[in-house]
């Protein structure tokens, strides 16, 4: 059954309302089908971030008038291509390789925690990506899972400093379970989707 926006609109003004109307919303839509995109742009929904180019490409083709569109997931060099093409932001560059074929603005994804699962750059990595791609707008970061969202607040912070130590505005931190803290500590854009779609 298709989805029904008017459920995703109240909640949709639910987080707008905790987070300010200074903070960017972007919907993450890993997990929406091609065919309940547009109950997102019924419900007021005008950014999407895709983790996938293959999705992300799909999604475009039927829906790419409805939104403006971000991808979120890992940049592989070889899919910089498509991402070009669509998207007006990436949030997760961290390669050299991505870099020298990426032509729109990019965020730097900082591992902050050092995970070997996590996509990334370590922190000290940063002052060499910067020289290496003129458009970078800011940073992101996911922290380690964890059971309390207060649990974050320590990566949320640190990169917010690094961010400033390095004269970068926007910070893309923040997801469903853990949107709130982020934005506390400076996050300008949040990547939700459950909290959207299942309330």
């Amino acid at each position: 059954m298709a989805w029904s926006a008017e459920p995703i609109a109240e909640r949709l003004a639910r987080v707008r309302g905790e987070v300010g109307l200074d903070v960017t919303i972007v919907a993450a839509t890993k997990y929406v089908s091609v065919e309940d995109m547009p109950a997102l742009a019924e419900a007021g929904i005008d950014i999407v971030g895709e983790n996938r180019a293959q999705d992300l490409e799909a999604k475009h083709a039927a829906h790419g008038d409805l939104f403006r569109w971000h991808f979120i997931g890992h940049l592989q060099s070889r899919k910089t291509k498509v991402v070009n093409r669509i998207c007006e932001l990436v949030h997760s560059l961290d390669s050299e390789s991505a870099a020298r074929r990426l032509e729109i603005p990019a965020l730097v994804q900082i591992n902050l925690a050092g995970e070997a699962s996590k996509s990334g750059i370590a922190p000290e990595e940063l002052p060499e990506l910067l020289e290496l791609y003129a458009d970078v707008q800011g940073l992101s970061t996911m922290p380690p899972a964890a059971e309390s969202p207060e649990e974050s607040r320590a990566y949320f912070r640190k990169l917010r400093e690094l961010a400033a130590e390095h004269g970068l505005t926007h910070l893309s931190m923040g997801t469903s379970q853990d949107y709130k803290v982020a934005v506390e500590e400076g996050a300008t854009m949040i990547r939700i989707g459950s909290v959207l779609y299942r309330g």
